[in-house]
């Protein structure tokens, strides 16, 4: 079967971040992927420009329009941007069963806020314990608990566990912040916490790795797989997906990950 993901997320015109990341990285994975836009962004390599919000209605009549018609194997939630985002898609999902991974889109990769400051308090009451997976970096997570960055994998295990007393089912704590030799993740739920280490590569081009890793994440629990193979095997595309950024040749800034490395190779 292949897997029904519904990504809710703003658009990133360049093509490496948000709703065309999304789409990209859960085709990549075996997934038919849809899309309601939160927002609309002016961005590129270098930067975010400018940022213009759907109205809430229409954002809620996207997810409508999808759930009245489609089966929706998981969802994915990025970019939401403010309070009245988070509060019409809390609703719109009100009743679905489906998994939701939930990637805390906050700041963007050259520093730009994509959460209002104050939206920050309305994410950790309406969505993050609706979450099934909560999938934040590091500065993301230090938003969320009110706390300082972790700089050492010590301290990412002490804010994991934090992370998963406000989302109480699984957090994927990203550690690709840290200046460690290796890009460390952590996978924690009520039961365990794994380490999911790879070898850090060397590039500038990282643009829009949050929306693809959870993505990824989205679809290969859409497929059905446990959350431990399910983070494996995400964790080893977006790996896999950084490496090979730099065959790519797209834009001046940091550009995107290459979302069909296998298939470019396949076919070279």
């Amino acid at each position: 079967m292949i897997p029904n993901i519904l990504s809710i997320a703003g658009s990133d015109p360049s093509g490496g971040a948000g709703i065309q990341a999304d789409i990209k990285a859960i085709s990549a994975n075996g997934g038919y992927a849809m899309a309601a836009i939160t927002g609309l962004t002016a961005q590129n390599t270098t930067g975010v420009q400018d940022v213009a919000m759907v109205a809430p209605d229409m954002i809620a009549q996207q997810i409508a329009s999808i759930r009245s018609d489609i089966d929706i194997h998981a969802v994915k939630i990025g970019m939401l941007g403010d309070t009245a985002t988070i509060e019409t898609v809390a609703r719109a999902l009100e009743g679905l069963t489906a998994p939701i991974v939930l990637d805390p889109v906050m700041v963007a990769k050259g520093g730009d806020r994509l959460l209002a400051a104050e939206a920050v308090e309305a994410l950790r009451t309406h969505l993050l314990p609706r979450a099934t997976l909560l999938t934040p970096n590091l500065p993301e997570a230090a938003d969320l608990l009110g706390v300082t960055e972790a700089t050492t994998l010590a301290q990412m295990h002490k804010q994991a566990q934090q992370l998963l007393a406000l989302n109480g089912k699984a957090v994927f704590l990203k550690g690709g912040h840290l200046k460690d030799a290796d890009a460390i993740d952590l996978l924690v739920t009520a039961e365990s916490t794994t380490e999911l280490p790879a070898k850090r590569t060397k590039t500038r081009n990282t643009h829009g790795t949050g929306c693809t890793l959870s993505s990824a994440l989205a679809t290969q629990i859409g497929h059905g797989h446990p959350l431990p193979d399910a983070a494996a095997r995400a964790k080893a595309y977006i790996t896999a997906a950084i490496a090979a950024a730099d065959t790519l040749s797209v834009g001046h800034g940091h550009g995107p990950v290459h979302h069909f490395h296998a298939l470019t190779k396949a076919t070279t």
